[in-house]
Formats: C-alpha cells, sequence, structure tokens
C-alpha cells in the first residue's frame, strides 16, 4: 500500500467497496488510455496520441495526485506528441512538470530517466539546439544501458535519435557508425531469438517447428512499432548513401528478415531474404549469413502449406 493511501486510512477509515471499486476502475482507465497513446504515438499518429494521454494524465491526477511520480510516462507521451505536432513550447511546458517531479523523487529509477532525456533530446533536436540534444540523448543511452544492459534493443532508440542528429550536423561517418550500433544490437537480439525458434524437432524429421506464438514475450507492440521505424529509416540511409556498402545494406536486409519472421509476417520475410541472396549471387564476395537459407527454407515450407 502506497503512503497517500496508507494517510487516507489513518484520516478517514478503511475505503468502502464502492470506492474500492472506483479506484480499481480508475486504474483500468489509466492503463487503457496510457497504451493507446503510447500505440498512436509509435505510429506516428500525433493527433490521436494527444486525447488519449490527456485522458491518462486527468486519471492518474485522481489516483496518484498532482506530484506523483506516476505522472511522469504521461508527460513524457504528451511533450512526445506535441513535439509532432509543431507544438514546442507546449512540449517544454510538459517536460518541465516531468522534470520538476522527477528532480523530487529520489527514488525514481533509470529507466524513467532514460525517457526523460530522451524526450529532452528529441525536443532540444526539433529546436534545433543540437548540441544540448547530444548531451540529453547521451543520457538517455547511459541511463537505458545501467537498467537494461548494453546490449538491450531499449538502448538503440537514443542511439537512432543520436545518429539522425549526427546526421542533420552532416557528420555522417559518426552517424554511420551509430547506425551500425543499431543494427548490430538488433540483429543479435533477433538471430538469438530465431534460432531458438528454429531448433530442430528431435521426434521427427529434423524439420524446425516454430509455435504459432513465437512473437509472444519477444517485444510488445511498441517496440514492435519503434524496431520496424528504426530499421527501415537505416535502410534508406543504407540505399540512399552515395557510396553504397553492400555488406552494411546486407546486414541490415538480413535484420529485417529476421524481424518480419519473428513477427510472423512471413511473406515480408521471404522477400527480404531473397533480397540479400540476390546481392550474394551477384555480389558472390558478400558472405550469406549462416542462418538465412535455413529461415528461407522454413518460410517456403509454411507458404506453400499454407496454400
Amino acid at each position: 500500500m502506497g503512503e497517500a493511501a496508507v494517510r487516507a486510512v489513518r484520516e478517514h477509515g478503511p475505503p468502502t467497496v464502492p470506492q474500492v471499486q472506483g479506484y480499481l476502475l480508475l486504474k483500468h482507465l489509466i492503463d487503457i488510455t496510457y497504451q493507446e497513446s503510447q500505440k498512436f504515438l509509435s505510429e506516428g499518429n500525433h493527433e490521436n496520441a494527444l486525447p488519449a494521454a490527456l485522458h491518462s494524465l486527468r486519471f492518474n491526477i485522481e489516483v496518484y495526485g498532482l506530484k506523483s511520480l506516476e505522472l511522469v510516462p504521461t508527460y513524457l507521451i504528451l511533450s512526445e506528441a506535441n513535439i509532432g505536432l509543431g507544438d514546442l513550447a507546449q512540449a517544454q511546458e510538459y517536460l518541465a512538470q516531468a522534470q520538476w517531479t522527477v528532480l523530487k523523487s529520489p527514488e525514481c529509477g533509470s529507466d524513467v530517466h532514460h525517457r526523460l532525456h530522451r524526450s529532452l533530446g528529441r525536443l532540444y533536436a526539433a529546436e534545433g539546439n543540437f548540441q544540448e540534444s547530444l548531451y540529453h540523448l547521451a543520457n538517455d543511452v547511459y541511463h537505458a544501458s545501467e537498467a537494461f544492459g548494453t546490449d538491450d534493443i531499449r538502448v538503440t532508440g537514443g542511439y537512432f535519435q543520436m545518429a539522425n542528429v549526427f546526421f542533420h550536423q552532416n557528420k555522417r561517418d559518426i552517424a554511420d557508425s551509430l547506425y551500425t550500433e543499431v543494427t548490430n544490437i538488433w540483429h543479435n537480439h533477433l538471430s538469438k531469438l530465431a534460432r531458438m525458434q528454429l531448433q530442430p524437432d528431435k521426434e521427427s524429421s529434423q524439420t524446425p517447428v516454430v509455435p504459432e506464438n513465437a512473437v509472444e514475450g519477444t517485444f510488445d507492440e511498441v517496440q514492435k512499432l519503434e524496431g520496424l521505424q528504426i530499421l527501415n529509416a537505416i535502410l534508406d540511409f543504407r540505399e540512399q548513401s552515395s557510396k553504397q556498402d553492400l555488406v552494411k545494406v546486407m546486414k541490415v536486409l538480413d535484420t529485417l528478415t529476421l524481424f518480419h519472421f519473428m513477427c510472423m509476417n512471413f511473406k515480408k520475410a521471404h522477400e527480404l531474404g531473397k533480397r540479400v541472396l540476390w546481392i550474394n549471387e551477384h555480389f558472390p564476395d558478400q558472405a550469406v549469413p549462416e542462418i538465412l537459407p535455413i529461415l528461407l527454407e522454413w518460410i517456403e515450407v509454411k507458404l506453400l502449406s499454407s496454400k
């Protein structure tokens, strides 16, 4: 039981059944509105993210009060939505509220700090203050690494935003190295998952068995949308580069193949995997990723069986 709840019991006695039911309803509404606002934001739908986040904020205030750390994630979504809509002054107001709340909450963990710095980095980048943006994005990466580990996919968003800032500064070599780091983290993560799913069935004919719920527990809907957006942006960067590096193009294509495979989007995974093989066929000095032939073989069997 939180301190506010304990204080309320001491002052007013235990809550009645209707009060408990109302509290549980508000908690449910907080979860729904927050998840919806987060999903809209990940899709780039800032107009719909805004009202959902405002409802989430109102319900949070009713349950936790104006000074609670629980409000910070919603403040961050509101700031991101306003950045997307071009209202930087309003975004700054929400971020100021989030910063003040975090400052007054010494128990605040690295997971919250990394999201706060991510939003601040995006705001300063939108304002054209690249030096301040990079400062906050570096802190984003630091706190995300501390919270989840240096090789966790949740760290890649900070690296990706930093790369975008360097790209806008025309520091393309630095942006290139950061895009490579993002690709490597996603590729390593997805390769491990794919290998686990493609283990042969020892009880039968050594045919890999992939459960229908393979994507469950891999990453949530928001991570899925963010990961797809990031990897597609890096692929565009690689393909549009004046000095195209086929090794790096193949790495991103292979990563996207694994990504769509884990999301059970087999047609897209097959299409991207075939592009990797096409590059190898025309430029045989480029090595094919070890797992790719096995993965494509499984996908082709799956697609044929579904016809």
